[in-house]
C-alpha cells in the first residue's frame, strides 16, 4: 500500500496542493543548483587554460600554424572543421567561432591526439590553443 501524501501535509485537497508546491520548489531549487554548478565548472575550466610560446611548441605544431596562416592545404580532411568546445575549457563563443586542426604525431597511425584550435576568422593565428591530449586540456599559444 502506497503512503498517503495527504497524511504528511495536512489531509484533503489543500494538503495535496501543499505537497505539489513543495515538490515544485524542491525541483526548481535542484535545477537551479545544477545550472549554477555547470556554469561554475565552465568558468573554472576557462580560467584554467595555460599558455605556451610558439618556441615551446613541437615543430609539427609550428608547421600546422603556418598552414593555418596560409589557408592550407591541410593534410587531413577534418582540418578546419568547426570545433564545438563541448568540453567547455575554452572561453565560450558562438558556434562556428572555433576551428580545429591536426598536429601530426610522428609514428602515429591515425591523426593522433594533438590539435590546434583557433578562434575567429580563418587564417588568423592570434587566438589559437594547443592541445596534446585530445582536448582534455589547452594552452593558449602566445608569441
Amino acid at each position: 500500500m502506497a503512503p498517503r501524501l495527504t497524511h504528511c501535509f495536512g489531509g484533503g485537497l489543500s494538503g495535496l496542493r501543499r505537497a505539489a508546491a513543495v515538490a515544485l520548489v524542491a525541483t526548481a531549487a535542484l535545477a537551479a543548483g545544477g545550472a549554477q554548478a555547470r556554469t561554475s565548472q565552465a568558468e573554472d575550466a576557462g580560467n584554467s587554460v595555460g599558455s605556451i610560446s610558439v618556441n615551446e611548441l613541437p615543430r609539427e605544431a609550428v608547421g600546422t600554424l603556418g598552414l593555418i596562416a596560409a589557408g592550407g592545404p591541410f593534410p587531413y580532411e577534418k582540418d578546419g572543421v568547426v570545433f564545438g568546445n563541448f568540453e567547455r575549457i575554452l572561453p565560450p563563443q558562438r558556434r562556428g567561432y572555433y576551428h580545429e586542426y591536426t598536429v601530426p604525431t610522428p609514428g602515429a597511425h591515425n591523426r593522433g591526439a594533438k590539435r590546434i584550435v583557433c578562434g575567429g576568422p580563418r587564417k588568423r593565428t592570434d587566438n589559437c590553443y594547443y592541445s596534446d591530449d585530445h582536448y582534455a586540456s589547452f594552452r593558449r599559444i602566445i608569441d
